[in-house]
């Protein structure tokens, strides 16, 4: 399977993005997006109601609510390397690694985010053609996986957003196997947990002058950068197979 509709991505890269109004004001011509995507009509129905749900509700019960998830403890991180490498020394070079691919693909990132946060690799995936995009999945796809399922445990309506990923992604996971090992998890989002959180050194990845950037992605690729590149993009930065393949129960005994 191929990404035949690269317009789903940066879909659902803003999706997944904090919500602010400009989201709601686009709310038909994100409905038109799912639409024309070439994907299971049961995934169309559950993206269709995300959109129409959030942009009918209030803004800041949308955004309370996303903090709540995304941003209070670890467990459904939007930082990719978060769940892959941890606080180890590998996660800073493979930030700069994805920093490195990004300005090689003609991306000037300016935005208050990490590289390897899930909505700005999104962002950058729609602008690599069909098969990278797919390889760039395929190669989080667990730990696309673990958040679905997480998110699913939640009952949270964001989990139709990593359904869709996952299938975009095209890659093996068993999420039957995953849901078992997550079953036992304790939550890290309360009040006790956040506070081990705060606790812990900070660790920083790139320099003051990346993370001070006003907003907006910067330099957009050419038309010649849009297209499957000769070379796909490097499986090295986003950890080892062996390390994909133990994220499940690494994660769960993590905190377990």
């Amino acid at each position: 399977m191929t990404i035949k509709n690269m317009p789903i991505l940066q879909l659902l890269s803003l999706l997944l993005d904090y919500p602010k109004q400009p989201l709601i004001d686009a709310k038909t011509e994100l409905l038109a997006i799912v639409a024309e995507t070439a994907i299971a009509e049961p995934l169309k129905q559950s993206l269709s109601a995300f959109i129409n749900s959030r942009t009918n509700g209030e803004l800041m019960d949308w955004q309370s609510e996303y903090d709540s998830l995304f941003e209070r403890g670890r467990s459904l991180s939007l930082l990719i390397f978060e769940h892959i490498h941890g606080e180890s020394r590998d996660r800073g070079q493979a930030m700069v690694n994805l920093l490195a691919q990004y300005r090689e693909a003609g991306l000037d990132i300016g935005v208050k985010e990490l590289p390897d946060y899930l909505p700005l690799y999104l962002e950058f995936l729609s602008t690599q053609g069909e098969q990278n995009a797919q390889i760039g999945l395929e190669e989080i796809a667990p730990v696309l996986a673990v958040l679905l399922c997480r998110l699913e445990q939640r009952e949270s309506d964001y989990a139709c957003i990593f359904a869709t990923l996952v299938v975009l992604s095209a890659a093996e996971v068993d999420l039957a196997d995953i849901k078992q090992q997550i079953a036992g998890e304790k939550r890290d989002d309360t009040p006790k947990e956040l506070d081990k959180v705060w606790e812990e050194e900070m660790v920083s990845f790139i320099g003051n002058e990346q993370t001070s950037s006003a907003c907006g992605t910067g330099n957009k690729p050419t038309d010649g950068q849009r297209r499957d590149q000769f070379i796909p993009l490097s499986t090295e930065l986003l950890g080892s197979a062996e390390a994909g393949e133990q994220l499940y129960k690494a994660a769960a005994a993590k905190r377990a």
